[in-house]
């Protein structure tokens, strides 16, 4: 065979072994990039948890998360055989712990409009803050008013701090109470029954 032939066979062998070799690796990096088992994919990081800044839950301090009214449900009504008296009860329906915020005690009011919050009962403080485990409640006691005057109410609002839009709370049986709303006062967060029923 002349060398002519020869040495193009052997280019041409060789250029194909070369596209042999190249063709898996091109296939490789071309289509299965996008494969959830390429390896770019499995290693991605997690992502971070929710702090404050990225919508994460309000922070108190020691970092303990504050309560807020999506995680709480509210339950108000009268209490049978005590004149003149409420029981307010807060249940933590989130799956972790809360804390209330300072001041620590029910921000309640009555009616309409920038109406001042109910003064607190200051010896109803309990000796810690009332912190509320999953599915935990706690209790405050609501004095209606000192006489007969007043007028009635169905609702009424409650804030968990200050400058915060109050959450409308209705009775539970619907029937309107007969409210003070000069003399009515509130209790703190106590974190059992019986500690509110004390006052």
């Amino acid at each position: 065979m002349p060398p002519l032939f020869t040495s193009a066979r052997r280019a041409l062998a060789a250029a194909l072994t070369v596209t042999a070799v190249l063709a898996p690796a091109a296939a490789c990096h071309g289509t299965g990039a996008n494969r959830s088992d390429d390896p770019a994919t499995a290693v991605s990081p997690a992502p971070a948890s929710p702090t404050v800044t990225d919508g994460g839950p309000p922070r108190g301090p020691g970092g303990r998360v504050i309560c807020t009214p999506e995680m709480l449900r509210f339950h108000a009504g009268a209490l049978p055989h005590r004149a003149r008296r409420m029981l307010l009860t807060v249940t933590n329906y989130a799956n972790r712990p809360c804390d209330f915020a300072a001041p620590h005690h029910v921000l309640l009011s009555f009616g309409e409009g920038r109406r001042p919050a109910v003064p607190v009962i200051g010896r109803s403080r309990p000796g810690s803050v009332a912190t509320l485990a999953p599915n935990g409640t706690a209790y405050a006691l609501i004095t209606t008013g000192t006489g007969g005057s007043g007028r009635k109410v169905s609702q009424f609002g409650v804030a968990l701090a200050a400058h915060t839009v109050p959450t409308q709370v209705g009775l539970d049986d619907r029937t309107p109470a007969r409210v003070d709303p000069h003399t009515a006062r509130v209790t703190y967060w106590q974190p059992s029954r019986a500690a509110a029923l004390r006052w």
